[in-house]
């Protein structure tokens, strides 16, 4: 794996992060489209690929690849971190 301290710029990379959030009843983070109620604050853990990094205040922002949504997560709370190749379908 890779550590996040030597990504290279411009290239694609995705993690595995943690972070807390609100949650509904079936632990997705929320707001989300389904008629869940909310469970309240908890950890959500997810596969996103790296948007933007902040060496000096230790953050990234990431886009989970299931829900879509934009998390900033300290790096702390990132690991597996590998290069992602992208392919087009035809």
């Amino acid at each position: 794996m890779i550590n996040i301290e030597d990504i290279v710029p411009g290239n694609s990379y995705a993690c595995k992060f943690r972070v807390e959030t609100m949650l509904d009843t079936l632990g997705r983070p929320a707001p989300n489209l389904s008629d869940t109620p909310l469970k309240g604050p908890g950890l959500y853990e997810g596969l996103g690929v790296l948007m933007q990094r902040d060496m000096e205040q230790r953050l990234v922002r990431l886009k989970d690849e299931k829900t879509a949504k934009e998390f900033v997560v300290d790096f702390d709370n990132i690991w597996d971190i590998d290069e992602v190749i992208w392919e087009t379908l035809e």
